[in-house]
């Protein structure tokens, strides 16, 4: 097989062992680059590195193969000190055929190393990605190290003792590649091995041929490093903290803290959803913790998910729904019914981009408005985002909790970012968590005469199981009297009850806001909230380190907002709010506190990069 290399730049930048690495898997959709990432994140996370990853595959089912629409990614940021985004730009770019070299090229560091797959890039894979000359060979690649071989011929050889055919070999091919990968970067096989033989368990041959292609490139691996950029590199583990760690994706963790929240509160938990990506993952892990009292239903539609949600909490359970964007919209009437029933349920929207059907694929902030503002009348609703897979468990707490004790709807926002990235995470003492157990009422509170929207000290109502003797009540979407629960169109009890729930809302206790990075007062405060966490907290640390005057603040509770956000804020010259939509929390910001706040706007359905916030926070600075 025929290797080609260009050999200055990356030596060199491997001559002395970096902190972190970015590396990145393309190829088609159908060659398996998620199930290569994910796998080179499992061996990552148990050597002890820090890591954050980002899943990037097409909205298609199937794109036609070799196709620029159907390049599917997956990149992954991991070294010895702490990682809090994806990286920037890749160090490596395994490219597995013409299209993924091209979408991906031009993210590559110069000096960076691409590792092709010879064997891909013939004429009619070139024409369909409108190359119209190779590049392997056209010079064109001449600023980076190219490593170019035929791994498809080279795992065909490897499993040839299985007696595949060449379709059933070329499945393999991923698996080659990370053998490969396992060997640059000084991974253990063992796990990757065990995961196969347990995934295959009934297809020992397919098992065993994959195993097969894994040792293959690492084996290759050990052959390459005699000459050409190929060098192995060896990450020490990232200093951290005692205790029990695991790799876990946004959906996971949300998943993970509805349950804990649902088990804080002595309540089983209800989940109705409706399929839609990014947030059908939700649905997939709640529906393996049956043991711990969750009921899933995948309803027919959005509005029946929401509805059977809230039908739950009516009967005594904690309502969960899930959904993106459109899915959101359409729950938006049931969301009403929520509010005007007072029945405590959590909503989480993984926001995508749009609107319509948009990015199904693809991260976006675009869903504030939504959250904040986007029901009819006057409906207020607790929002709550979080800030990072891991940080998605405790906001998934922080939800159920004042669900049950505000008796309201909360909505969670993640993105797609958050949802499908994975990060390392210390599994939590569960005795560190101050349980809220829901109360029910469970007899007549006003002497003989029951008043069902009788409020306690947080302006919530009380909770009242139906069928409880002696407490039959009415309930629905018509205004009810104060107090009493009567339906009243009496304009003065209107007026009351939009006060109470606003101000019962308002009142939700949420902590004072902290400083993410840097102090008090300044020339500029850098305002985030979401995904947005770690491409802002690098930018500003690595401002900081230049000797600008800039913090960094990074709003969970977006409504109510914290009770000393707006003396924060304007303790600073300048307030500078990167969000991936079009200036949505900068106008919240702005209506609430007066202050000027500055957008930063992004909605390319690709995160911010540290690169972009420096340049920004410099601008603003100038």
């Amino acid at each position: 097989m025929a290797t080609s290399a260009v050999t200055t730049p990356q030596a060199a930048a491997y001559s002395e062992t970096p902190e972190a690495v970015v590396v990145r898997f393309a190829g088609d959709s159908g060659d398996g680059m998620q199930l290569t990432g994910g796998q080179f994140t499992l061996s990552t996370a148990l050597a002890g590195n820090d890591l954050a990853t980002f899943p990037d595959f097409p909205a298609e089912i199937r794109a036609p193969q070799g196709t620029l629409f159907g390049v599917s990614a997956f990149q992954i940021n991991f070294g010895s000190r702490q990682i809090n985004t994806a990286g920037d730009a890749p160090d490596v770019l395994v490219a597995m055929n013409p299209a993924a070299l091209k979408m991906n090229l031009a993210a590559l560091k110069p000096g960076g190393l691409i590792i092709a797959d010879t064997g891909e890039f013939s004429k009619r894979n070139l024409d369909k990605a409108k190359y119209d000359t190779n590049p392997l060979e056209d010079g064109s690649l001449a600023k980076w190290d190219v490593l170019a071989f035929d791994i498809s011929a080279l795992t065909i050889e490897a499993v040839k003792p299985f007696g595949l055919g060449n379709k059933d070999a070329l499945r393999s091919k991923n698996m080659w590649t990370l053998g490969l990968a396992l060997w640059m970067f000084d991974r253990d096989r063992g796990p990757i091995e065990d995961w196969l033989k347990a995934k295959f368990r009934t297809k020992p041959d397919i098992a065993d041929a994959n195993i097969a292609a894994l040792n293959a490139g690492h084996a290759y691996g050990e052959t390459a490093e005699l000459s050409g950029p190929l060098k192995q590199l060896h990450l020490d583990p990232v200093e951290s903290a005692p205790g029990l760690y695991r790799t876990i994706t946004g959906a996971e963790a949300v998943s993970l803290g509805l349950v804990a929240g649902a088990q804080l509160a002595e309540l089983p938990m209800f989940f109705g959803g409706y399929p839609i990506t990014p947030a059908s993952a939700i649905l997939h892990h709640l529906a393996r913790l049956k043991e711990f009292g969750v009921t899933t239903f995948q309803a027919e539609d959005e509005i029946a998910a929401i509805c059977a949600a809230i039908g739950a909490s009516y009967a005594g359970q904690l309502g969960v729904t899930s959904s993106s964007g459109p899915g959101i919209a359409l729950k938006g009437e049931a969301m009403g019914l929520a509010i005007m029933t007072e029945l405590p349920l959590v909503i989480v929207n993984s926001q995508r981009g749009g609107p319509s059907t948009g990015l199904p694929t693809k991260t976006e902030q675009s869903d504030l408005y939504q959250a904040v503002y986007g029901r009819n009348g006057d409906a207020p609703m607790p929002v709550i985002a979080a800030r990072s897979p891991g940080d998605a468990f405790e906001c998934a707490i922080e939800a159920c909790r004042i669900a049950v004790e505000y008796m309201t709807p909360v909505m969670l926002l993640t993105d797609g970012y958050i949802a499908n990235a994975a990060e390392p995470w210390k599994v939590p003492d569960p005795a560190n968590y101050a349980p809220f157990p829901a109360k029910f009422l469970g007899s007549k509170n006003d002497g003989d005469a029951l008043l069902p929207y009788k409020r306690d000290g947080k302006g919530a109502r009380p909770w009242i199981k139906p069928g409880t003797p002696g407490l039959m009540h009415r309930i629905g979407g018509i205004e009810k009297a104060v107090d009493t629960g009567h339906i009243d169109y009496a304009p003065d009890n209107h007026q009351a009850m939009t006060d109470a729930r606003k101000n019962k809302v308002h009142g939700v206790a949420v902590p004072d806001q902290d400083i993410a990075a840097g102090h008090a007062g300044g020339k500029l405060a850098v305002v985030g909230w979401g995904s947005t966490y770690g491409p802002i907290h690098q930018a500003v640390n690595r401002s900081r380190a230049k000797g600008l005057d800039v913090a960094h603040i990074h709003v969970r509770h977006i409504w109510p907002l914290p009770g000393n956000l707006g003396e924060l804020l304007k303790s600073y010259d300048k307030v500078l709010v990167p969000e991936m939509n079009t200036g949505q929390f900068k106008t919240v910001l702005r209506d609430q506190y007066l202050v000027d706040a500055q957008p930063l706007t992004k909605t390319s359905g690709q995160p911010f990069t540290i690169a972009e916030l420096q340049t920004a926070i410099e601008g603003a600075l100038a």
